[in-house]
């Protein structure tokens, strides 16, 4: 059999193949960070939040919101309930 020198050479190719996948795929992580670190600070110096943060302080807005609806509808109930009441008082006490 004539395979050792040139199966040699094929095990050498595949393994210099399996090193350049390694690298390629290692550097992308690097690349990939990097971009990500410059978009944080990009994200930082331009003074923006984060989704997760804006969807947080929506959700507190949205339930404060409500809240005051569902006061203000109650104060609206007892202001009538007073008006109601003294206009009844102003009639006991007639002429």
């Amino acid at each position: 059999m004539t395979t050792g020198p040139q199966g040699r050479i094929y095990d050498e190719f595949a393994k210099l193949m399996n090193d350049a996948a390694g690298l390629a795929q290692s550097a992308g992580r690097e690349v990939s960070s990097a971009f990500r670190a410059q978009g944080d600070r990009l994200a930082s110096e331009l003074d923006l939040v984060r989704r997760e943060d804006l969807e947080t302080v929506q959700d507190i807005a949205a339930r404060a919101l409500a809240e005051v609806e569902r006061l203000s509808a109650r104060v609206a109930e007892l202001e009538k309930r007073l008006s109601h009441n003294e206009v009844e008082t102003v009639a006991s006490e007639g002429p």
